[in-house]
């Protein structure tokens, strides 16, 4: 028993580290894009519009569902009724392990769109982290990778 307690904490504690989600800000950079030169744009904000950015299904949900159901569902009954009741935790358990991980991931965001000085208008969507009003000056930074993000200016 103490050996299923001990695996059951292990996998706990794998999901919610695994549930931590990419920074979106507009102020946080990956590793990769540290360095890297970034094409600036200017303009004035035209539009800022709440979102919802979805979380992420790594996979670790399901994974890590499926072990702790299928060792929750293991101790039903006796020989095939074990096996059963483990497969059938183990399904359940990722179904729901899935769902935790995307809804523990998701986050408020904004779309924010801009007018460049040159005329044209894009949209950015990053992380609600910042606040951003119509009429602000802001910059639009464009990595080589087609990462944009937006700051005041």
């Amino acid at each position: 028993m103490k050996t299923t307690a001990t695996i059951v904490i292990v996998l706990a504690a794998g999901l919610v580290l695994s549930g931590c989600p990419a920074s979106m800000s507009g102020s946080a950079y990956s590793r990769g894009q540290v360095r890297e030169a970034q094409d600036v744009q200017l303009g004035y904000v035209e539009n800022v519009r709440q979102v919802l950015i979805e979380g992420t299904q790594s996979g670790v949900g399901t994974v890590g569902g499926a072990a702790l159901g299928g060792l929750a569902g293991s101790t039903i009954g006796k020989g095939r009724g074990q096996v059963a009741g483990a497969i059938g935790g183990a399904v359940i358990g990722g179904l729901v392990g899935s769902a935790i991980e995307e809804n523990a991931t998701r986050q408020p965001g904004v779309e924010i769109t801009i007018r460049l000085d040159n005329g044209r208008m894009l949209a950015v969507t990053q992380a609600d982290d910042e606040p951003f009003y119509r009429g602000d000056r802001v910059q639009v930074l464009t990595g080589y990778d087609g990462t944009a993000r937006v700051a005041h200016y």
